[in-house]
């Protein structure tokens, strides 16, 4: 019973950290790299690289998602094929959101990006296992989530005045970062 307990605490917490963080999940842009982005002329690789990294680390979303995913792998292969599994997604959805414009209601995305969070823990909690007695394929599921995680990044990018000389490429060198 204190088990059972404990499992139902942790799920519970990590369902409130999830819809309690989602103005942090929000993919916001600071005031500078906005005007960077948009004051953009040409290929810059170098800082479309850093400003990638920037967000890969301090984007809360793909931490807390990307954490949960390799929390229980032990070995750097998995690590390394869960990694590339997101950001094949993720890469696909920013490129494609951004270079034809796909337009998709940001709140929504967010909203899903946030239950890619609670869907992590209640995956790392065994829950599909208890409650439906079946395990979703996690490699599709790290994949699927890496396709809205990007879009969530789109529809902010979206909102930018973005030359298009240069773009693709520096989309690849934000991918990248």
């Amino acid at each position: 019973m204190p088990n059972k307990l404990l499992n139902i605490s942790l799920l519970l917490m990590v369902g409130l950290l999830g819809l309690m963080s989602l103005d942090v999940l929000a993919h916001g842009v600071d005031d500078n790299t906005r005007a960077f982005l948009e004051q953009n002329q040409g290929m810059q690789f170098i800082p479309f690289l850093y400003i990638g990294a920037k967000h890969m680390i301090t984007g809360y979303d793909h931490l807390l998602f990307l954490v949960g995913v390799i929390f229980f792998l032990y070995r750097s292969k998995d690590v390394l094929l869960y990694v590339t599994m997101f950001t094949l997604g993720h890469s696909t959805t920013l490129l494609l959101g951004v270079m034809t414009d796909v337009q998709v209601n940001a709140y929504l995305i967010d909203a899903i990006i946030g239950l890619s969070v609670i869907y992590k823990g209640f995956d790392n909690l065994g829950g599909f296992k208890r409650c439906f007695n079946w395990q979703p394929n996690t490699k599709i599921a790290v994949l699927v989530f890496g396709l809205f995680h990007g879009f969530g990044l789109a529809t902010k990018l979206q909102e930018f005045q973005l030359s298009q000389e240069g773009l693709f490429t520096n989309l690849l060198a934000f991918n990248i970062g």
